[in-house]
Formats: C-alpha cells, structure tokens, sequence
C-alpha cells in the first residue's frame, strides 16, 4: 500500500432542470441572426398608427410575427400567454398615465426587449423611458423602416445579452452552492492513524442532481475509529444541505465523547426539525472499529449491511437492524459485534450501487423485460475484481465497474466509504477521495 492522496476532481453539478433549459436556450441563441423571426408586440390604440408601423417593418425587411393590442392592460395578458421578443409600446395609451406603462411591461422574470414609441413632443419622455427599463425609444413622424428596424433588433440583442449575463450569473451562484454541498458531502476524514485505509467517493446520479447520501469517519483520542455512511430519502436542494447537515451533527457529536449507542437518538433529534417534510427519514451504517483495530461494532439504521474485505468481499450478516431514523414506530438501534482479524477492510455503500439495472446486449433493457439489479451480490464481485489491481483507486474502478453493467450514467447517487487496515507494520494508509459528475462517469 502506498500513502498517496489523490483527488478526482468534480464538476458541478447540482442543477434546476428548468432553469438549466432555459440558460442553455440563452447560450445557443448568443447572436441574433438576420433572419431570424422576431415576434412582436405592438401596443397602439391608433389604428393609423398601428397601420404605419406594420409598413414601416415591412420596408425594413424584418421578418415578423406581429401581433396588437389596443391597450396596455390587454398587453399584459398577451405577454403571459405568449413569447413575446420585443414589444413597441405607445406612452399614449388610454389606461396608462406616464411610464406606468414602461414599469409594468418591465415586471416579470424575464420581460422581453422594450422600444418606446413618442410623439414629437416626447423626446424627453423618450429618454426618461429608457432610464426607467426600455431599450430605446422613438419619435412617430421620424421613423422610416431602416430605423425601426435596427431599433428592434439592437434592442432584442440588448436583451438577449441581458439575459446571457443573468444566466451566467445563476450559473455560478448554483456552481459555488453545489460546490460548498460537495465540499459538506465530501469531508476530510479526521484520522490520524496514517496506517488506515480511508478512501471515499461520490456520484450524483444521471439527472445530474445531488443526492442526500453522506458519509465522514472520525477518530478519537482513544483511538477508536467510527464511521457512517448515509442517505437522505429524495434528491434535489434540500435533500443534499439535509445530508450535509447531518453529517456535520454526526461529526460534532462524534467529537463530543458521546457514547455510540447514544449518537443516533441524538441524530434523530437533529433531523426531525430540520427536514423539509415529515415524511423524509434517513437510512445509515454507523461502524466503531475498536483502538486495537481486531473488532468493529455496526449500527444499522434502515441501511445495508456493509462488507468485509479479506481475500473476497462478504456482506456481513446483519444480526441487529434497526429502523431508519426519522421513522415514528418503536424501536431502537442496537449494534452488533463483528470480528475483524489482523488484516481487513470495511466497505459501506448506499443503495444507489445495488439498486442500479444491469443493461442488456448494447447497454438497452428490453421495453418488457424486468430489469435486473446490480445487487449485493453483484456489487460483492465488482468489488472482487476492483481489488485484483489492489486497494489503490479500489473506490474510483468500483464505481466504473457497476457504472459499466448498468450501461451508463447511474439513475441515482452513489456514495462509498472504505476503511482498511492492513496490519502493525507501520505502513501508510492509502487516502483518496473521489468526486466526479455523472457525465465523466457516462464516458
């Protein structure tokens, strides 16, 4: 074993689908082309007027899907119903008093570009309208189709760069958000016996979201070594900042010298005002290896057994399973002895490697097949032939192994911790961590 500590990098990716969408819209739609069809609002109560402006867009050679409204309040509804690219406002309007009219198409998420048109005498009007949100504004008498129509489109390119620069915004605030959950999900494990193994990884699953599995091991003065892996039922936001809620109150009461049988009651309290809803439970594997590392005592919360490495990997059969935390029945966790021997090493895993599908011929489940699940004893010869090569990078081949039965991106988020140790004879640990987006997975 060597003492390395190697770091596969990740890529945020903790996302809303709908917004994501939208920004991608945004990012592929950078430039306006020249043909580009624009749909267009005209806000006009003048017929003449109204008749004016659509044959000065036709000499201007704007392709248009042009629609009118007569009043400010039958525009607004207009503009919820239908994507609307620029809209030519009229300040004359019979139900809007000065740049009301301006504030109120302004109001919404993402309004659309905004041209003013004026009378001769409402330059000013014009320029406060601008300073108050529109993109440009218009004398009527001075307008021929070359000017309305670059006035458009030079409005449209303002607001489409806008935009662009507000979802590069949303970008990074959700990239820096999704990165301070990893850094919650992914902790420094605080051991310092460098003779362990620790080695941990996570995957979000393919919808790209984090998921609520969390995991830490922490050693205490006494040298006794304890561990947890664990997973927040549900995926999204909240599920995540749940887990990484918890497995900061694991960690502190960890380090408070609280007993092992009392660190999940003490869990349970800090979960139950802090999920979202009433129905969220968390299922963990708490694991205390005693200081002389022949022993472990295993807590089993709702949560599958973990295995034991030796020459083969072996589910340890679960003697005292208590309930997942969060749960309103009776019933406590007890933990249950297992002997470990001079030379071992503990896997604990969440349900996402297990509950994965193993693909047919070309990586496609047939439409009326029953899918197959990966397994416990799927995993257990995954996790055999990972270790041919050794316990270096036995996380990150884990992960690839079950990813390729599965025939690409996991459907949900995987977490593996892994604590080894392989004798008294002083040789370093090995330490990884491994963090990666389901995409670097998919290839």
């Amino acid at each position: 074993m060597t003492g390395t500590d190697r770091q596969v990098p990740a890529r945020p990716s903790a996302r809303g689908d709908e917004a994501d969408a939208r920004d991608q819209a945004l990012s592929e739609r950078a430039v306006l082309a020249p043909t580009d069809e624009l749909r267009i609002l005209l806000v006009e109560d003048d017929d003449g007027d109204a008749i004016l402006v659509e044959e000065l867009l036709a000499d201007g050679n704007l392709t248009v899907d042009l629609h009118r409204a007569t009043t400010l309040d039958a525009a607004l509804e207009m503009l919820v119903s239908w994507h609307v690219d620029c809209v030519l406002l009229d300040l004359g309007l019979p139900d809007s008093v000065g740049l009301s009219a301006v504030e109120r198409v302004r109001t919404g998420t993402h309004p659309p570009a905004l041209v003013v048109l004026t009378g001769h005498s409402g330059i000013d009007l014009g320029v406060q309208a601008v300073a108050a949100g529109a993109d440009d504004y218009l004398v009527k008498g001075e307008v021929d189709g070359d000017l309305l129509s670059r006035s458009v489109r030079y409005a449209v390119q303002r607001r489409m760069s806008v935009e662009q620069q507000r979802a590069l915004y949303r970008s990074e605030v959700r990239a820096a958000e999704t990165a301070r959950l990893e850094r919650a999900l992914l902790p420094t494990p605080l051991v310092q016996d460098d003779r362990l193994d620790v080695m941990v990884g996570y995957v979000p699953g393919g919808n790209g979201l984090l998921g609520g599995d969390f995991f830490d091991a922490v050693e205490r003065p006494d040298g006794t070594v304890l561990c947890i892996i664990g997973d927040v039922a549900g995926h999204g936001p909240d599920e995540a900042a749940l887990g990484a809620t918890l497995r900061t109150a694991w960690r502190t009461i960890v380090l408070s010298d609280t007993q092992p049988e009392g660190i999940l009651p003490l869990l349970e309290r800090v979960l139950v005002p802090e999920r979202a809803r009433p129905e969220v439970f968390v299922t963990l594997c708490q694991v205390v290896v005693s200081a002389d590392r022949r022993r472990a005592e295993v807590y089993l919360a709702g949560h599958l057994a973990p295995l034991l490495l030796r020459d083969t990997a072996t589910e340890i059969t679960p003697t005292a399973r208590g309930r997942a935390l969060g749960i309103p029945v009776q019933g406590g966790w007890t933990s249950q002895s297992v002997d470990l021997g001079e030379r071992w090493a503990l896997m604990l895993y969440t349900d996402g490697l297990v509950e994965a599908t193993v693909a047919g011929p070309g990586g496609v489940v047939g439409p009326r097949a029953r899918p197959e699940r990966v397994g416990v004893d799927g995993l257990r010869r995954a996790v055999d032939s990972a270790l041919e090569q050794g316990v270096e990078g036995v996380v990150e081949r884990v992960f690839r192994r079950v990813r390729d039965l599965h025939g690409g991106p996991l459907a949900d988020d995987a977490a593996l911790l892994v604590l080894g140790w392989g004798g008294d004879e002083g040789t370093p640990g090995e330490r990884t961590a491994t963090l990666a987006d389901s995409d670097e997975w998919a290839r």
